[in-house]
């Protein structure tokens, strides 16, 4: 399933959980890859992580505890 990141609402986001469940339910295993985008939804800018499907529900619940907005592409 491919995710479209579109913003975090988070009132003090962490940058650190934010990349780390990038890692664990996308296809990116690049800590740097990760933090980069990271970096790039908090300045505002959607991001494109694809998603497996066994992990799709863990996944969309991560994002909503992190308060980051998304978008379901496919």
């Amino acid at each position: 399933m491919k995710l479209n990141l579109v913003s975090c609402d988070a009132q003090r986001p962490d940058k650190r959980a934010i990349a780390q469940c990038i890692i664990e339910h996308s296809d990116i295993s690049n800590v740097s890859l990760a933090n980069e985008l990271t970096d790039i939804l908090l300045e505002g800018d959607p991001v494109d992580i694809e998603v497996a499907d066994k992990n799709s529900g863990s996944a969309l619940r991560a994002l909503r505890k992190l308060s980051i907005d998304y978008e379901i592409i496919e």
